[in-house]
């Protein structure tokens, strides 16, 4: 799609997402077992025929930009690329990006380099398939300067959103980031909406014209945020659409949506569907063996490469690249990131808990972030039904009723939790 470039929005410190953020940036977290949250909208650019995409992000990005030099390498003769804009300090700009709209500000110089006409604004958490094509067509036979893609949603997840009204036509006439319980009522919409999901709820996925979009960051250098500031400012000034999009999407920001929207892949007919030939997601294919699995009861799960599982059982769980799974184990409603690497001789001779799960361990509605050694007849399972608790020793932590083991933990043999 010439003329259009992409512009990634990595987020700040992800602090929704943490711990697993902790160590990388929210766009480096690995999603479903072989991929990462950032080869979500990479992959909708390139199968929408969009080859210039910058990644803007500020923290922890060093296993983000590792990634994608290793999965994103065009054709020598394509001028198409995927590269990383991370925020710097200069003599003009002293400070880290401030917000959604301020990172762009701050990129417009790179973005201005190469020949543009639209710039299509994405966020790095969110879980979906769109066709770019139809939203560019679309916002070009509107002559809008703007266009917002939007979806039906219900009250319950409308004050989490920017919620919008437009016209028959299709023009955006109120825009109102999260709005309060008490104002809802007045934010109904008028079109598109069913009567289930009454709301017409912004997905943070903005189509903007060049020129505009570089007047108006420059001109209100004070505005900080796409859906705070710079989207109302436009609604009384200029032409902003909304482009209807009833498909499936989903805000992974934070540790509970993060945790669901995994092990709803793992559904009969789940509603994000990995095996879609028309619509393929793209990530760095490390050379891994088929995964071993010896005399285990599996169900309702996905299992990626180079996993060796041992007599064990695991139902409706996410089993990450190299995991390892010992005699005994039982998971379920387990998001298993995998392992970096495989363990030495000399580390599996030790006492100490082994890279993966231990012999025996129970555990249940949990993430093991990579690298992770759970020992021997550990039972994770929240006894207490906590919904938010740190470790005292930083081994664990529970958000949002979930349990967490960070990267590189170590959970000791027998332990309880």
């Amino acid at each position: 799609m010439d003329g259009t470039i992409a512009v990634i929005l990595g987020g700040g410190r992800g602090s929704r997402l943490w711990p697993l953020t902790r160590d990388r940036s929210k766009p480096a977290v690995p999603l479903i077992g072989n991929y990462r949250l950032i080869d979500i909208p990479i992959s909708n650019c390139i199968n929408s025929g969009i080859r210039h995409i910058y990644v803007l992000t500020q923290f922890n990005s060093a296993s983000l930009n590792h990634h994608i030099a290793r999965s994103y390498r065009f054709d020598r003769y394509s001028s198409g690329f995927v590269e990383i804009l991370a925020a710097d300090q200069r003599e003009s700009q002293g400070e880290w990006f401030q917000g959604t709209a301020d990172a762009v500000r701050k990129s417009l110089t790179h973005i201005g380099e190469e020949p543009v006409e639209r710039v299509l604004i994405l966020s790095g958490d969110h879980l979906y398939r769109m066709d770019f094509a139809d939203f560019v067509r679309s916002h070009r036979e509107s002559r809008a300067g703007i266009s917002i893609a939007a979806q039906p949603v219900s009250a319950q997840k409308a004050s989490d959103l920017g919620i919008l009204q437009a016209d028959a036509e299709g023009r955006v006439r109120d825009f109102v980031e999260k709005p309060s319980p008490d104002r809802l009522p007045a934010l109904k919409a008028t079109t598109h909406a069913i009567p289930e999901r009454p709301y017409l709820g912004s997905m943070g996925i903005y189509l903007f014209d060049w020129p505009l979009l570089s007047r108006i960051l420059t001109d209100h250098s004070s505005l900080m945020d796409f859906g705070k500031d710079i989207i109302p400012l436009c609604i009384s000034r200029e032409v902003v659409n909304a482009y209807s999009f009833d498909g499936y999407w989903e805000d992974i920001g934070t540790i509970g949506a993060f945790f669901h929207a995994n092990l709803e892949v793992c559904d009969g007919l789940p509603r994000f569907n990995l095996f879609d030939r028309k619509h393929q997601l793209y990530t760095d294919t490390p050379f891994l063996p088929p995964s071993k699995i010896c005399d285990a009861h599996i169900k309702w799960s996905i299992v990626s490469d180079g996993v060796i599982i041992e007599e064990c059982a695991i139902r409706r769980s996410v089993i990450g690249m190299r995991s390892r799974i010992f005699p005994h184990a039982d998971l379920q409603e387990v998001v298993m990131m995998g392992a970096d690497y495989y363990e030495s001789e000399e580390m599996a001779k030790g006492t100490e808990p082994r890279l993966g799960v231990g012999e025996g361990s129970v555990i249940r509605r949990s993430i093991l972030d990579k690298n992770v050694c759970i020992g021997n007849g550990v039972r994770l399972l929240n006894e207490r039904n906590l919904r938010e608790y740190d470790d005292p020793e930083g081994r664990l932590h529970v958000r949002d009723g979930i349990i967490v083991i960070p990267k590189k933990a170590v959970i000791p043999h027998g332990f309880v939790f």
